[in-house]
Order: C-alpha cells, then structure tokens, then sequence
C-alpha cells in the first residue's frame, strides 16, 4: 500500500502539469482581434468615406502634398485617373489595390484582392483593410502604419499601392 500512495501523488502531479500545458498551448494559439461588429461596420464607411472623405481629405490632402510631392503636383495630369496597382503575393494569398486619383490628389483607394479564405481570414482583413484605406487617404501615399495582427496584409496593400501611385507618375 506504501508504494501506491507515492505513485500516487505523482500521477496527480504529472496530469496536472500535462493539463496546464495544453491549456495555456489553446490560450496560446487563440488569438482573438477585434469584434465582428466592427468588420461589419467598416466596410459601409470605407464605401461613403470615397465621397465623404475626398472633402475631409482636402484639407488634410492640401498639407501632405506640398510636404511630400509638391514639387510634382504641378507636373501631374488635371482629372479623375483609376489605376490598378501590382498584385502583391503575401504568405496569405494575393494583395491588390485600385486607387482613384482626382487632380494629383489621392481621393479612393479600394482593397480588389485580399486573402479572405477562411473566416480568420474575414475576420483580420475585414478590420484591416478598411483601417489600411483611411491610413492611406490621410497620408495621401503609400507611407501608411502597419495594421496590428496583419503585418502580411499591411506589407502587401503598402506594396501595392506603391506601385500604382509609381504608375501614375511615371
């Protein structure tokens, strides 16, 4: 009987550990990012802030053109061109944006391709895409933050709304 008592407590111990373990290996690999609501109600904004944010980034579009491209403002075709930037491969899938520029000024940026295969997918772009276009909007370049939790996303929309702003001026 000794001997089993001893056993005992160590088999306690050895699942208790093996337990712990694998919970904090669930917590780990969980890694909530924002509500769902918030996916839900970014894209209806991104859709009138095209027309709503072209007058709100007037102003803000005024003050970083001529700090960063004022110099080739006056040289820029007068209108409305779209151009479609490169398709940027991420380790998720492909990134491609379509930009709307008015007189020089960048006034819409839209996400045509992003990685939405799963739901996790869905989930992370739906709050990063609509984030990355305002960042884009207000910065009037592809000098835009990185979107927390989709680093891959963020790299891959910079690239290519780089190379679409690059296709406009040259």
């Amino acid at each position: 009987m000794h001997t089993l008592r001893k056993n005992h407590p160590l088999r306690r111990i050895v699942l208790a550990s093996a337990a712990t373990v694998s919970g904090v290996v669930l917590v780990l690999s969980l890694k909530p990012h924002t509500a769902p609501a918030v996916a839900g109600l970014a894209p209806s904004p991104a859709v009138s802030g095209s027309s709503g944010a072209s007058g709100g980034t007037a102003g803000s579009g005024g003050t970083g053109g001529t700090g960063g491209s004022g110099g080739s403002g006056g040289s820029t075709v007068t209108g409305t061109r779209t151009l479609t930037g490169d398709a940027v491969q991420t380790r998720y899938g492909p990134v491609q944006v379509r930009v709307t520029l008015e007189d020089g000024r960048l006034t819409d940026v839209t996400a045509v391709a992003y990685p939405q295969e799963n739901p996790r997918d869905q989930q992370i772009n739906g709050y990063a895409v609509p984030q990355l276009t305002r960042e884009a909007l207000s910065a009037q370049s592809a000098d835009i933050d990185t979107v927390s939790g989709a680093t891959y996303t963020s790299d891959g929309y910079r690239r290519s709304l780089q190379s679409a702003l690059d296709s406009a001026s040259g």
